[in-house]
């Protein structure tokens, strides 16, 4: 995992609108980039949902919202559309996340195989990893990002 203090490695990625969104276009601002492994899953529509209801608070305090999966653009713009998802979600072949300690080995029902790991990170305005979240439960998970930016005087 990235460490608090590090900073956040760069991306370009398409966006489920077409278009294609790069970090640095967030400098001078907090962004929080969350990595979610499968979109209109159960777990990532919980989380991307937490995240849009609470998209005002983020928006009142110039906080941007980025998802980021390797699912194809077309399935994050049915997904983003679908549950009325407020901020880009982005199509990553693993690169980026692999950047952000956030894609490897997974297994499930007994199978191997490359994925994306729930984790997130807030990254401040000079493009520095603020605070990060390994491995989260989607449930809930938001609370505790607006916990943690409230205590640093952030929100």
């Amino acid at each position: 995992m990235l460490e608090t203090g590090s900073s956040a490695p760069e991306f370009s990625l398409p966006s489920n609108d077409g278009a294609t969104v790069s970090l640095s276009s967030y400098r001078g601002q907090h962004v929080i980039v969350y990595f979610f492994p499968r979109a209109d899953t159960p777990g990532c529509t919980t989380e991307a949902c937490e995240f849009r209801d609470t998209v005002g608070i983020f928006e009142e305090n110039e906080i941007a919202v980025i998802g980021i999966s390797d699912d194809p653009v077309a399935d994050l713009d049915m997904f983003a559309g679908e549950y009325d998802l407020p901020f880009p979600l982005l199509s990553d072949d693993g690169t980026v996340a692999s950047a952000y300690d956030s894609y490897g080995e997974k297994n499930m029902f007994g199978n191997s195989f490359d994925g994306v790991f729930r984790n997130t990170y807030v990254i401040d305005p000079t493009g520095t990893v603020a605070f990060m979240y390994e491995g989260v439960s989607p449930t809930d998970h938001v609370e505790s990002i607006i916990a943690d930016l409230g205590a640093a005087g952030i929100v």
